[in-house]
């Protein structure tokens, strides 16, 4: 989780020092990830109830 957690920051900077701190593509590097953790998790619970539909194909 550390390391993760500095790519992360380390990904905003660039994007704000590349792209200006008004920037859709500084926007989006924020708001990616603070959408994709959340909708992550359900996805992987949904997996974990279901894996007797498909074995352990996945």
């Amino acid at each position: 989780m550390i390391g993760a957690s500095n790519h992360f920051e380390v990904a905003i900077a660039t994007a704000v020092m590349l792209f200006g701190l008004s920037s859709g593509a500084a926007l989006a590097n924020v708001a990616g990830v603070l959408i994709e953790v959340p909708l992550m998790l359900p996805l992987v619970g949904f997996r974990q109830r279901t894996q007797h539909w498909l074995g352990e194909a996945l």
